[in-house]
């Protein structure tokens, strides 16, 4: 992702902000437009290239219709983000006219990879903000890992980045039992193993971005499947002396799964031969740091609490700070329709760092910030313990259902 500054912005301006609250972008990695996505909120102004449906009236009394490049300003109402293809799509009305398009109507500005879009913060960047641009603008790690999780006749090819973890490809072959004396079993398994392989190569890119050495890949499966296409694929390499597919499989580690499910995905990610490489990663830490919560939570020593009320007592009462105390939120909760709500969680976050605490904000694509979504999107571990923050549970069980709903909307 580029940041720019660009002048003539303004008509930008007129919307509230200053200078400082207007960033150019171009995303350049599908990665990109998940930052993107987490970037961009609700009352935003946001201008990018547009194709517009133009209808025009002659002097007959005759209409005729073009599709137009133009340019558009809208004021976000909503966003919807397409993980697979990583695509954002934003819609808002159109608040600067032009020749083609009238103030009020609405438009729905699609974002592409290497065109570039500006963005107006009218209330200003907060914390929570700027610290998504920081880690928009930081440099590829290198880290991203390709897994394949599988059985017989199923294949799930995955990448882990350091944000999210992507589906890239589902392949299902069948594969014929074996009769007596009957090589069917073989011819249909290297069939499969051919198919997931070809996939594999085509939706995953496994040139390096920093020329030291190709993306890791991760095999996975019961049994010993995933050791068989390992097999299978430094075979194909030698046959074809594809000096690439042999580095790969060579490399591949091999792990053990309880199926080749997507959902295999999560205990995989945390045995240990995966912790050992991912453990100085973004993922690492924060899968680290949710077992740690759970096993505070478990033995009930007062430091762990979950829910917004509790974890909004705690941090007031300055028990999230330094010496241990670590506030942990779902990043979806930062992406709330309502600007008041966002607010609430900023605040929190400023707080636990102003007192010498570690704030996290986790991302829901990731194992970790789905099981931080299950307990409500937010939680805490406490510098010491405190025993009553559920005091009010009556009350809280009435009040907090709406307000987790509704920080969880995306």
């Amino acid at each position: 992702m580029k940041l720019s500054r660009t002048k003539g912005v303004a008509e930008l301006l007129a919307h509230g902000g200053t200078d400082e609250d207007v960033v150019t972008l171009t995303p350049e990695e599908p990665e990109d437009m998940w930052h993107a996505n987490n970037l961009i909120a609700v009352d935003d102004i946001l201008r990018a290239h547009a194709i517009r449906k133009v209808t025009r009236t002659t002097n007959t009394g005759s209409t005729t219709s073009d599709r137009v490049h133009t340019t558009l300003t809208i004021r976000v109402e909503s966003t919807f983000f397409d993980p697979v293809a990583s695509a954002l799509h934003v819609s808002g009305p159109v608040v600067e006219e032009n020749e083609n398009v009238s103030t009020g109507q609405y438009h729905t500005l699609d974002l592409e990879l290497n065109r570039q879009f500006t963005l107006l913060k009218p209330g200003g960047w907060d914390s929570v903000a700027k610290e998504t641009l920081a880690e928009a603008l930081r440099p590829e790690s290198g880290d991203d890992l390709a897994a394949v999780v599988m059985q017989e006749g199923l294949a799930n090819i995955c990448v882990v980045t350091e944000f999210r973890t992507v589906l890239k490809q589902r392949v299902e072959h069948s594969i014929p039992k074996k009769r007596a004396g009957s090589s069917a079993l073989d011819n249909g398994t290297k069939a499969f193993y051919e198919k997931v392989m070809n996939t594999l190569l085509r939706a995953v890119d496994f040139e390096p971005k920093d020329g030291n050495g190709s993306r890791a890949l991760l095999l996975a499966s019961p049994g010993f499947v995933a050791t068989e296409f390992r097999k299978y694929m430094q075979e194909q390499a030698q046959r074809t002396n594809d000096k690439k597919l042999m580095a790969i499989a060579r490399d591949a580690m091999v792990v053990h799964s309880s199926s080749g499910h997507i959902h295999a995905l999560n205990e995989i990610l945390k045995s240990p031969e995966v912790q050992s490489r991912m453990k100085d990663t973004k993922y690492g830490s924060e899968t680290k740091m949710m077992d740690d919560f759970f096993k505070r939570l478990r033995n009930d020593d007062g430091r762990a609490w979950y829910g917004v009320k509790p974890v909004e007592k705690a941090v007031n009462e300055g028990a999230v700070g330094s010496g241990g105390g670590v506030l942990m939120v779902n990043n979806s909760l930062f992406r709330n329709m309502d600007v008041a709500t966002r607010k609430r969680y900023v605040g929190l976050v400023d707080k636990v760092k102003a007192a010498g605490g570690d704030a996290r904000v986790l991302s829901s694509d990731h194992e970790s910030g789905q099981r931080l979504d299950a307990l409500g999107g937010i939680a805490a571990v406490l510098t010491y313990p405190i025993f009553d923050l559920d005091e009010s549970d009556d009350e809280e069980a009435g009040g907090d259902e709406g307000q987790n709903g509704e920080g969880m909307a995306i």
